[in-house]
């Protein structure tokens, strides 16, 4: 489901919006819509942190680690530190 926002803008702002919009080949709705998720994603730590699990987790399979090794590996590391 999607709701509307109103936001004011002044007109010169609007017009450069709309300009930079067109563009791209995009709709002003589109760009603000862009933005604010991108501006959620750079500042919500929650999809940071997911982001790097993800990229940790392929990293580690590219290299053949799974899952399952993560145990012995960590008991490996502390052993290492002793």
């Amino acid at each position: 489901m999607t709701s509307q926002m109103l936001i004011r803008l002044s007109s010169e702002t609007k017009e450069k919006l709309d300009r930079v919009a067109r563009n791209q080949g995009k709709s002003t709705s589109q760009v603000v819509r862009e933005l604010i998720n991108d501006y959620i994603q750079d500042r919500d730590i929650g999809v940071y942190i997911d982001d790097l699990w993800s990229r940790i987790g392929k990293k580690l399979k590219s290299k053949g680690i799974y899952h399952k090794d993560i145990p012995e590996m960590v008991r490996q590391v502390r052993e290492s530190k002793k």
